[in-house]
């Protein structure tokens, strides 16, 4: 076995390139001589070093740690490097497990509401206090809602997913409503869960006219006027501007007919 090896053979033993190695002597780690050629030359001695280096690297320290850990190594300083890595590797685990649970709530959010919902059918329900984020702007075309969904969603520091969120919606323009204009909207919302420490608006609790369709946004007027004639024909009042909700929409599917919407109005009976 031989004493001395030059860059190149250390590289191909190792498979770490060249400027990792070159890097690692700018660092102090590694000190190799030069021949009379001018050649970087490894003593077999430091070896260890690189064995250490590859294995900590693999599992994910910093070069200054690996540094500082090599330069004062001790059975303490050993355990507690290893510890370091089990509370890593924890988090790293927790972070997985939330994302996994993250998706997995918005498969059943979407499974649900292509297995649950009842469409074209007017129910009247009691709804509990909702908290959402809202941002009021003017919207005169479906276009703009993404862009704007997409701006409250910056604001409020990604608090919410889109794929998949079944609680994103619009409150309608109740005046252009009454004038039979069905796609002026006030603001936009995202509906959030209960456990939220962060929201801007609680959605009043109370009993919603409500009803559900298929396909696209220019049904809108159509059961919007289904519903505000229901409400006449039991004398009900209107308490809240409209709201839409987008239950199924562009974010999930191409085909305009699987869209899922659905419009509630608060009401005293």
């Amino acid at each position: 076995m031989k004493d001395y090896y030059k860059i190149g053979e250390i590289s191909k033993i190792y498979g770490i390139g060249r400027d990792s190695l070159m890097y690692y002597e700018e660092m102090g780690i590694l000190k190799p001589f030069r021949d009379i050629n001018g050649y970087r030359m490894y003593n077999i001695s430091d070896i260890w070093k690189l064995n250490l280096i590859k294995e900590l690297r693999s599992l994910d320290f910093p070069m200054k740690k690996i540094k500082e850990y090599l330069d004062d190594r001790t059975i303490e300083s050993t355990n507690k490097i290893l510890e370091e890595e089990i509370d890593l590797i924890n988090a790293k685990i927790d972070l997985l497990i939330g994302h996994r649970d993250n998706i997995n709530k918005r498969l059943n959010s979407i499974n649900n509401t292509m297995t649950k919902s009842i469409y074209d059918e007017i129910k009247v329900i009691h709804i509990p206090k909702r908290k959402a984020l809202k941002l009021n702007v003017d919207i005169k075309r479906d276009e703009e809602f993404d862009f704007l969904i997409q701006k409250l969603q910056k604001e409020y520091e990604n608090r919410f997913d889109i794929l998949g969120n079944n609680n994103l919606g619009s409150v309608f323009n109740f005046d252009s409503v009454k004038n039979g204009v069905f796609n002026e909207f006030k603001s936009i919302f995202c509906f959030l869960d209960e456990v939220e420490e962060i929201y801007n608006i609680v959605v009043d609790e109370g009993y919603y006219v409500t009803i559900s369709y298929r396909g696209s946004y220019n049904n809108n007027g159509h059961y919007l006027k289904k519903i505000l004639n229901f409400v006449e024909e039991n004398n009900y009042k209107i308490l809240k501007d409209p709201i839409e909700i987008y239950k199924i929409d562009i974010h999930e599917t191409g085909d305009v007919e699987e869209f899922i919407t659905e419009i509630q109005v608060l009401v005293k009976k």
